[in-house]
């Protein structure tokens, strides 16, 4: 991972345009080929990112601009992470290794396992298309069609707080701007769903479904089983 921190300004061309003015901010370039551009609050939530696939080019500073830098970063559909910056602070490079991921707890685990084998749970028609779908920020729990065919991005938790919804929603930008899944949906899905955190679920679109635990265990196939 490199990390730069940076007087710089950003901005980003393609089906949407947005502009960052210039400003000091955290750059991370991982080895995954994905950049981010980070204030100091926001908590873990960039201002603007390049998920891979996607390639850093330090170009040429433009005629007439005066930066130290010229960045252009470029996703498979051309769209671009402009970064002019004026003067760099600190720029160093760290080897992470390999994570090991998230382990969940057993319950939480074993929620997910039974959901995706009982995916109608979410309501009639729906169908899995695979657990664990990896994204540039993390694995989304269940990725799911609904009965129209649309796309649903399933966070599963045994306590639904409002770090959970969060995290799905991160998950959400990036997976709608995938063409081909878009327009992505989001279920929060969890045993237990604080009323702050369905607030703010609903108030982003995203739907939350109570999971019965026992209910599910309950349905759980049997076959080869003796007792």
């Amino acid at each position: 991972m490199r990390l730069v921190i940076a007087e710089c300004q950003v901005d980003y061309v393609g089906r949407l345009t947005a502009h960052l003015p210039m400003a000091r901010r955290l750059l991370l370039i991982k080895s995954d080929g994905s950049v981010s551009v980070h204030a100091d609050d926001r908590a873990y939530k960039p201002l603007n990112w390049m998920s891979p696939p996607c390639w850093l080019t330090e170009a040429q500073v433009p005629a007439g601009m005066e930066a130290q830098a010229y960045w252009v970063v470029t996703n498979k559909a051309g769209e671009e992470l402009r970064i002019t910056i004026a003067s760099i602070e600190h720029d160093s490079q760290h080897e992470l290794g390999v994570d090991p991921g998230l382990v969940k707890d057993g319950v939480e685990a074993h929620l997910q396992e039974l959901l995706a084998e009982h995916v109608e749970t979410l309501g009639p028609g729906h169908t899995l298309i695979r657990r664990e779908y990896m994204t540039a920020i993390g694995p989304v729990d269940l990725l799911c069609r609904d009965a129209s065919g649309a796309t649903v991005a399933v966070e599963i938790k045994r306590r639904g707080e409002i770090d959970g919804v969060e995290q799905l929603t991160r998950y959400l930008e990036l997976l709608n701007r995938d063409t081909t899944l878009a327009p992505v949906a989001g279920v929060f899905a969890a045993q237990q769903i604080k009323p702050q955190a369905r607030t703010l679920a609903e108030d982003r679109g995203i739907r939350c479904v109570v999971l019965d635990y026992d209910e599910l265990r309950g349905a759980e196939s049997t076959e080869f089983r003796l007792f």
